[in-house]
């Protein structure tokens, strides 16, 4: 597992730094929550795959996630492999944890939004279904510094980067499972060579960030492209 860095210069106030975490596929990794608490985030944001399936099926994960919570304010949206009962939803509430479904919460002077994935697994080579732009519009309208967490990094140039949302943070693509010459070979939703595999893409004035991710649910296995943990800075005007 790496550590990778991400910085970008905003008009917020203070520095805030958080980690972004996806795709872990109801794996643990062993010194997981000691690793997280070591890099001190402000807050913590899940982008979703974290959980295969209900946490009823994968009750181990309900440590990690009280583990995580207990190290910084934790803000979770789903991705395509979660199927969550309304259960799931108020545990992982009872946790302290933010549960963002085309909703969204505030950690200080930032806007955190959820935007669901909520349509379940699909085939590899079929088209993303739309996001839900309803959602998309109230959040884009609220006057704060804006995150979006979108679990699906195809929906970035077709419904996001041009609405008033400052920092996309998604994960889905896992890296593009094979890396080669710094280039993700294939991700569901974009297909082949696709264009959102990992880090920093600006585009007009908003932002992406990708992690590839920290687990593999997939049998092909991930070659030259590292499980990650993205620690983001957010440079404020005052430092």
């Amino acid at each position: 597992m790496k550590i990778t860095y991400e910085t970008l210069k905003t008009p917020l106030k203070k520095t805030y730094h958080f980690l972004l975490l996806s795709d872990l596929h109801s794996a643990l990794p062993r010194g997981f929550l000691r690793t997280l608490s070591a890099l001190t985030p402000d807050f913590i944001i899940m982008a979703g795959d974290m959980v295969d399936g209900s946490l009823q099926e994968a009750p181990h994960m309900l440590s990690l996630l009280a583990g995580a919570a207990a190290i910084a304010p934790t803000y979770y949206a789903t991705g395509n492999h979660e199927a969550f009962t309304d259960g799931d939803i108020e545990l992982i509430s009872s946790l302290g944890i933010a549960f963002l479904d085309n909703n969204d919460s505030t950690y200080e002077e930032i806007r955190i939004g959820g935007l669901s994935s909520g349509f379940g697994h699909s085939k590899p080579f079929h088209k993303t279904p739309a996001p839900d732009l309803a959602f998309l519009d109230r959040f884009s309208s609220l006057d704060s510094y804006k995150l979006l967490i979108a679990h699906h990094p195809e929906w970035f140039p077709s419904y996001i980067k041009n609405r008033a949302i400052d920092l996309t943070l998604s994960g889905h693509a896992h890296g593009g499972q094979w890396r080669i010459a710094g280039r993700g070979i294939f991700a569901p939703g974009q297909g082949l060579f696709p264009k959102y595999t990992s880090g920093l893409y600006t585009e007009g004035k908003s932002s992406l960030i990708v992690s590839r991710g920290l687990g593999s649910h997939s049998v092909i296995p991930r070659i030259n492209n590292s499980p990650e943990i993205v620690v983001i800075t957010l440079e404020g005007i005052g430092t």
